[in-house]
């Protein structure tokens, strides 16, 4: 597999805290990978370690398929957002994007003005960065990111305080990114149906562990819609279902069966189910949520 960034049992200790705890997670060329946990799970912590901001207790981490020891030089070929963007508030866009390149060396004639056009932000070009609202704040942040013309970009909570437009704005802008640039993409977030939206593959890290990684479309088969019928004779109504040709569904529990299928033809598979002589208690259509599979895996709940 052609991962760019791979962390082997990747741990960040403060005193007898484990911030970042074994952590060993994949992120593929040119895919976005949702990084998914509350605040205070972790996800600030790897990435940090990712980007070589502050130094693993123990563990490793791969770039671009190359070891430990090689890895180093690999950085700069990773553009970050980690926490606040690092703004010269009394400077303009350009002014701050000026800065940037004259420190990473990059002398590309027009590359400033792409870089203000690609994140929204030409019409501001000429305006000091202390009368940007957050989200404007968060473009140039990112446009800060990718003026080396990174191969990976590393966003943490990039959407977190924007309003909806705002937050729209931003899932396009990644996008874009990914489909133009080719860019591997790392977003982590605590609104986890934003990510729903964007990302490729997600890991759910909890507590300083990384509890899963699944991609897009095994997390859409989790949450997926399905028909949950209540029932006192599950065996028979499952007899019933094979019948008419279903086969994906499944016995829950001793009053419940869930169909995965043929969720437009409830209504005809119901009647059939009761000409089956079969008892149907309840009926009804059942749409699953990001949220919903994260708190089963997590051991949390919603009012938690």
């Amino acid at each position: 597999m052609d991962y760019v960034i791979e962390t082997r049992e990747l741990t960040k200790r403060y005193g007898q805290h484990a911030a970042a705890d074994a952590v060993s997670l994949h992120v593929k060329r040119g895919e976005i990978y949702g990084f998914i946990g509350r605040n205070g799970a972790g996800k600030t912590t790897c990435m940090k370690m990712i980007c070589g901001l502050t130094t693993p207790t123990s563990g490793g981490i791969r770039l671009f398929g190359k070891s430990e020891q090689e890895s180093g030089p690999l950085r700069s070929r990773i553009g970050s957002l980690i926490e606040e963007p690092g703004l010269y508030y009394e400077m303009t866009a350009y002014e701050n994007l000026k800065c940037r390149c004259l420190m990473t060396g990059i002398d590309e004639k027009g590359h400033i003005d792409s870089l203000l056009e690609l994140v929204g932000l030409s019409y501001a070009r000429n305006r000091k960065a202390k009368a940007f609202s957050l989200g404007m704040r968060q473009r140039l942040g990112i446009a800060l990111a990718l003026t080396s013309n990174p191969e990976i970009l590393v966003l943490d909570e990039p959407i977190n305080g924007l309003d909806p437009q705002g937050i729209a704005e931003m899932r396009q802008l990644f996008v874009r990114l990914k489909e133009e640039k080719h860019l591997a993409i790392m977003i982590s977030s605590h609104i986890l149906e934003e990510l729903a939206k964007l990302a490729d593959t997600f890991g759910i890290i909890h507590d300083g562990r990384l509890l899963q990684e699944i991609s897009r479309e095994q997390l859409m088969e989790e949450c997926s819609s399905y028909a949950e019928i209540i029932t006192t004779q599950p065996e028979q109504i499952t007899a019933s279902l094979e019948k008419m040709g279903f086969t994906r569904f499944q016995i829950v529990d001793r009053e419940t069966v869930r169909v995965f299928e043929g969720l437009d033809e409830t209504a005809a598979m119901n009647r059939q189910l009761i000409l089956d002589g079969c008892t149907v208690a309840q009926s009804r259509i059942v749409t699953a949520e990001l949220e919903d599979y994260f708190f089963k895996i997590t051991g949390g709940n919603r009012n938690a």
